[in-house]
């Protein structure tokens, strides 16, 4: 089981790293069913010009178009980033069973650090999360910030 978690990290992770070569805030998420992986996706929103693309929403539509269905009952998300609040309530209202983040979103989180979306009993949908710490995401996203914060200077 450790084995598939690390396989779908990965992907994420490498989905993330297409953000950093976009400049685009280096997240990426993976949605798998059954073992097998529904959709991928990376942050665009400076790409594309739209403040909701973040990964875990890019994910969930492609996943709910290759499942004909806004129910995404029995999938799980892996996502490089804790979600922020909005992501969060992606995935209650597309009813992800399980949610695996890899880095803490210390600024944002609405899973464990800033807000405990996913514990709030008055939701009708309570995914179960896991935070399954990887240096590789922090250090992404470390790196993106730090050369940001350089251009900014040079300016």
């Amino acid at each position: 089981m450790l084995k598939d978690h690390k396989k779908f990290f990965d992907l994420a992770y490498k989905e993330a790293v297409k953000a950093f070569e976009k400049d685009e805030v280096p997240v990426g998420a993976v949605i798998v069913k059954d073992g097998e992986v529904i959709s991928k996706a990376y942050n665009q929103r400076i790409t594309r010009n739209n403040a909701v693309y973040h990964a875990e929403i890019l994910a969930i539509e492609k996943a709910c178009k290759r499942l004909n269905s806004y129910r995404l009952d029995g999938c799980s998300i892996y996502i490089t980033l804790e979600p922020c609040l909005m992501c969060s309530g992606a995935i209650i209202q597309a009813r992800i069973k399980e949610v695996y983040f890899g880095s803490k979103n210390e600024k944002e989180g609405a899973v464990i650090t800033k807000y405990t979306v996913f514990d709030d009993k008055k939701f009708p949908h309570k995914p179960k999360y896991f935070y399954m710490p990887d240096d590789r995401f922090s250090q992404l996203l470390k790196e993106f910030f730090k050369t940001k914060r350089n251009i900014n200077r040079d300016r």
